[in-house]
Formats: C-alpha cells, structure tokens, sequence
C-alpha cells in the first residue's frame, strides 16, 4: 500500500523502493504452490526472525526471512534432500516460531544477539557494513555540498539519529545561506548538527566563528570528514568542530577556551524530541550564549530552533526555557500563512525566496533571547 500511492508499482506484488532496489512480496502459500508446480512438496516451511546488530556503530537490523525444506517428488525414498532459503523483508519484530525440526531452525532463531561483523554479514545478507554510508546533494544556493550520511537502508533501525540529515537542518541552512545579515560578524553555535552541519557551513561563509557540536562520537567523525570535503581556507578555519554533550562540564569548558565571550548565535535543529535532554539542552544554550546586549531585537543574541513537534509540545519547551531565562520573541509554523507582520522570522522568507527549500508543512522555527 505504502509503494501503490507513489506509482512504484512495476507488476502484480512486484515494486521498485526508494533507492532503486526491487521487492516482491509474496505469501508461504505462494512459495508452497511455486514449488509444487515445479516437482517438489514442502518437508518443512517456517518464518525466522533474528536480530542482528553491529555494536561498532550502533546499527539493529531486525531481519526476517523464510527457511524451508523441499523435496522433489521423483526422489522421495533418497535420503537426499533439496533445501532452499529464501530471505524476505518484513515489517514487525515479532517472534514467529517456525514449524520445524528442533535441531534444524530453532537455533537460528533464538539466537538474537548477534555481533554483525563484515563477515557474518556478506555471509547472510549479502552486504557489507563498510559501504553502509551515501552521498546527498544539499543546494544552498549557489553552493552544492555533498553530505556524506548514513545509507537509507540502515537509517531505520540506527539508534543514532545524528547520522542521518534531517529536513528541519536542510530549511535552516537555507535560510543562513539566502539571509546572511542574520550571523555576519557574528559567533556561532551549532548544538546536535550530527554528521550533517550543513547549518554550520552555511553559517561560516559570513560568521566570524562558527563551532559546529554533537554529543556522539561517530557522528563527529563523520562530520568532520564533510566539512573537510566541502569547506576550503579561509572558510575551513573559521569552523571548528567540538563534541558537546548537553550539561557536561567538561565539554563546555572546552567550548568556552576557545570563545570564553559566549555565542551571539545558537541554531539547533531537531534537538527537541527527546523529553529528558529539553533541560540539559537549555542548561547548556544559557551557558553558551553571549551577555551582551543588541542595538535591535534582530541584533541581540538569540537561540534558534527548526524542529517538527513529536515527543515534545510547544508548552513544554516553552517552560524549560523560561526556567533558563529564556523568552519568545518570535515562532513561525510552515504550515500557516505569513502574515504581512514585521516579525523577524518573517522577514527572512518575505521574497519567497525558500518556496521550494521548505519539505514539510510540520517544521517550526522558535526564536528565543535572553530575559
């Protein structure tokens, strides 16, 4: 259903994915008859299911896949048999207990624990987690980027969402790149970029200083393989990357040493889901931010937010920033028309210049200054 809406449909139960692959769905009774057509009946025929994970970057793949034994009629009486394997993906994580020999499938499937090295995964699955990374194209502009990010594939089960771009991070950096006034002159901070930091790139072209952070160490890596591919001197070393972790003291000092005036600009995008980390993250954004005062509103320093709402509302995050001094000077929702109001979100999209550069309907922007 969900390929059907979006003319993926090449055949009867047959369809072409997102990144080009084909799938073909079919039922146990399908596979059954497609057999006993062709000479065999069916011995054994279960679902598996195992869980395999790769500790090294935190990947869990919940794999799905049906085992059977087939026996071809002409050689019932030989002690021979034909087996066939057949791997098909799923959705659920369920347990489905195969009806099988005890000492053939029940092993495979309990075991659900498993350290996926390269090995065990060309062995069962055909792939490889080296090559579990691909390239996306982020227009800003008259600048490309090439955004190295964790592959589609992988994106749904890694526990790290830092790997990954997400939209809130591709419309904020449109907005830094069609409106520099809003960071020229001025330093920068960039909270949970992940490997992206496309926000940050865009940033440095007319920032003074830009630190570019995230709190998981394999998205830093990442991160900083793009910035050196994409960002060139004199730009490449006004960008510093940094991990921080949201409240630890450790790593705001290492922030602070090297800008210890605080920060005129904070971005973060999509750091708001988590209910737990709203606190930390305002804690360490009170910590940060620059003291000193603006000529104007626009100028003073200010906390940025682009997120879609999910785990946490806006009543919610409104009342963790006002514990941190933190006030509301301006909001604006994708979904609603601009009004002819001067407000200062406004004003960054009043050409219609990011008409094509806004992906959902459900971003938000949050503007927040100091009390």
């Amino acid at each position: 259903e969900r390929f059907t809406c979006k003319d993926q449909k090449i055949s009867e139960n047959f369809y072409v994915r997102g990144d080009g692959t084909r799938a073909f769905y079919f039922s146990n009774e399908f596979l059954t008859s497609l057999f006993e057509e062709n000479g065999f009946h069916v011995e054994e025929l279960g679902l598996c299911c195992k869980q395999v994970e790769n500790r090294s970057r935190e990947l869990v793949m919940n794999r799905r896949w049906i085992q059977a034994v087939f026996r071809h009629s002409d050689d019932a009486s030989s002690s021979s048999s034909m087996e066939a394997s057949v791997k098909i993906d799923l959705p659920g994580e369920e347990y489905i207990e195969p009806k099988v020999r005890e000492n053939t499938l029940t092993e495979v499937v309990n075991n659900f624990d498993v350290d996926m090295s390269e090995g065990v995964a060309v062995d069962m699955f055909g792939i490889s987690p080296s090559n579990d990374n691909e390239t996306v194209v982020v227009n800003l502009g008259e600048s490309n980027y090439k955004i190295e990010v964790l592959s589609k594939e992988y994106q749904h089960t890694c526990k790290s969402t830092g790997l990954m771009l997400w939209e809130s991070a591709r419309l904020m950096a449109s907005v830094l790149a069609g409106n520099p006034t809003i960071v020229a002159g001025k330093t920068v901070l960039e909270l949970g970029c992940g490997c992206g930091g496309i926000c940050s790139m865009a940033a440095v072209v007319s920032a003074d200083l830009v630190v570019a952070t995230d709190g998981d160490t394999n998205a830093l890596d990442l991160l900083s393989r793009n910035v050196n591919s994409n960002i060139k001197p004199p730009f490449l070393d006004k960008l510093i990357t940094k991990r921080l972790q949201w409240g630890n003291r450790d790593h705001i000092e290492a922030i602070k040493e090297i800008n210890n005036r605080g920060f005129d600009v904070i971005v973060g995008t999509d750091v708001t889901y988590i209910p737990e980390a709203i606190l930390p993250l305002f804690a360490t954004a009170k910590e940060m931010i620059s003291s000193k005062g603006g000529i104007t509103v626009d100028w003073a320093p200010a906390l940025i937010l682009c997120h879609v709402f999910r785990r946490v509302d806006e009543p919610s995050i409104l009342s963790a920033a006002s514990k941190f001094g933190f006030r509301l000077v301006d909001k604006w929702h994708a979904g609603t028309p601009s009004n002819q109001s001067k407000s200062i979100i406004n004003s960054w999209f009043s050409e219609n210049a990011f008409k094509d550069c806004i992906p959902s309907t459900a971003l938000n922007i949050m503007y927040f200054q100091i009390e």
